[in-house]
């Protein structure tokens, strides 16, 4: 018989050796680089542990399924130093394995930074189609974008150096890696188990952030017992890396006062912390120009009974879906007379029937396609097809869909189906120049 050992992570340790363990986790297509301005600062108190994702800054190309495969690793990771108790702070993809660790793993984890980060990723479907890209014409398109999605355009216009080291930084990435992580956060889902973090636990989000913003962010301090806000201003999805004094800041303070004490294996408690500490604003200037997020107090949390109204949550995911592009368009071209329609089907179709967590969006989309398919619905077919590549199904999976269709539907309706999703797919997955 032979072990099957789990898989170690690329890594590296700074700072002195006797102080506690802090770990700095990455976000999707980035290195343990995009840390590099806050370590100088963080290892006066700490021995700073960095790690890189499978296939990401030369690490050995093991793809990981899943964020607990993940965590599962960097525990390994830190078992072979001895590390048994630590602090993390993780971006993105690094966060979703920060709360996989509080909820899997409560007896390593003093304390806790999730950072641009959410229970269930907002456009978390998003990630499965970014897999039909990348097989398709490998990472250079989301290389080509990743800019985009993680700096302010200011940020990005000032400083070429760093958004040419972004791109490089995706590019160089392994394909099998990256695709493998974009269906561990598709898959991501830790929404209903938030009231189980049992450290304190800072969230922090760039109040331009575009992936996972602030309404993400109020989403887990509203569920996370001990949970305080601090947004950042002037920065979007790599906060630390936009503005990284500001962060600093904010991560020294929190490790600095919320670090829970450990479990006593001896008498089978954990000491309770005393009341929560709440940073005092800042009322002087730093000593250079740099955003300043205050740590505030949690808002009271909205019921979760229910919502009064779906309206909000379905343009939400009508947006997730279809695109912000077809719904703006939708939306401008509904006159008087067909606006109450357009807020019915947001409000009804959107809000309740695909917002319900019975089926997942790539089944949503299955079930979709037939229907329009055995309707005759050409023109929804259409919008409705790059819907399902955004929600994660395949070209190769949209086309057994539609063979499908033709044994049940009729073949001169999957004929029709086949003209309009082929034109689709071929825009679709075709990079822009």
């Amino acid at each position: 018989m032979s072990e099957t050992k789990t898989p170690t992570l690329q890594y590296r340790f700074d700072g002195p050796e006797d102080a506690p363990v802090l770990i700095l986790g990455p976000s999707l297509g980035t290195t343990w680089h995009m840390w590099d301005r806050q370590v100088p600062e963080l290892v006066k108190q700490w021995r700073v542990f960095r790690f890189d994702l499978p296939g990401h800054g030369g690490a050995p190309a093991y793809p990981a399924g899943s964020v607990g495969d993940l965590s599962d690793r960097l525990l390994a990771t830190l078992d072979q130093f001895g590390v048994q108790r630590f602090g993390y702070a993780g971006c993105a993809l690094g966060g979703a394995v920060g709360m996989e660790l509080a909820l899997r793993h409560p007896e390593r984890l003093a304390s806790l930074a999730l950072i641009a980060a959410s229970p269930r990723f907002g456009t978390a479907d998003e990630f499965r189609q970014r897999g039909v890209i990348v097989r398709t014409n490998g990472l250079d398109p989301i290389a080509r974008t990743s800019p985009d999605r993680w700096f302010t355009s200011g940020f990005a216009a000032a400083q070429p150096a760093i958004t040419e080291w972004a791109v490089q930084m995706v590019r160089t990435t392994d394909p099998g890696c990256y695709i493998a992580a974009c269906e561990a956060l598709a898959a991501f889902d830790v929404r209903a188990d938030l009231a189980r973090v049992g450290v304190p636990t800072l969230v922090l989000v760039g109040s331009d952030d575009q992936v996972t913003g602030p309404a993400e962010a109020r989403t887990l301090v509203a569920g996370i017992p001990d949970a305080r806000l601090a947004v950042v201003p002037g920065a979007s999805h790599l906060v630390p890396v936009e503005q990284p004094a500001a962060v600093t800041d904010l991560l020294v303070r929190h490790f600095s006062t919320a670090w829970q004490p450990a479990f006593d294996s001896s008498t089978g408690q954990t000491a309770i912390p005393g009341v929560p500490v709440v940073t005092p604003v800042l009322t002087s200037a730093p000593p250079h120009p740099v955003p300043i997020a205050e740590i505030a107090p949690a808002a009271p949390a909205p019921g979760n009974a229910g919502r009064a109204d779906p309206y909000d949550a379905g343009i939400k995911v009508r947006r997730e879906v279809l695109g912000d592009a077809h719904v703006d368009q939708v939306l401008a071209q509904a006159d008087d007379f067909a606006a109450d329609f357009q807020e019915l089907l947001t409000r009804y179709a959107w809000g309740e029937i695909w917002d319900r967590p019975g089926l997942d969006r790539r089944s949503r989309s299955v079930a979709t396609l037939t229907a329009l398919v055995a309707g005759g619905h050409l023109d929804e077919l259409a919008s409705h097809t790059r819907a399902a590549l955004r929600n994660g199904l395949t070209p190769s999976e949209i086309k057994e869909v539609l063979l499908q269709a033709a044994v049940y539907c009729g073949v001169p309706a999957a004929n029709s189906a086949f003209k309009v999703a082929q034109k689709v797919i071929r825009e679709e997955t075709t990079p822009s120049e």
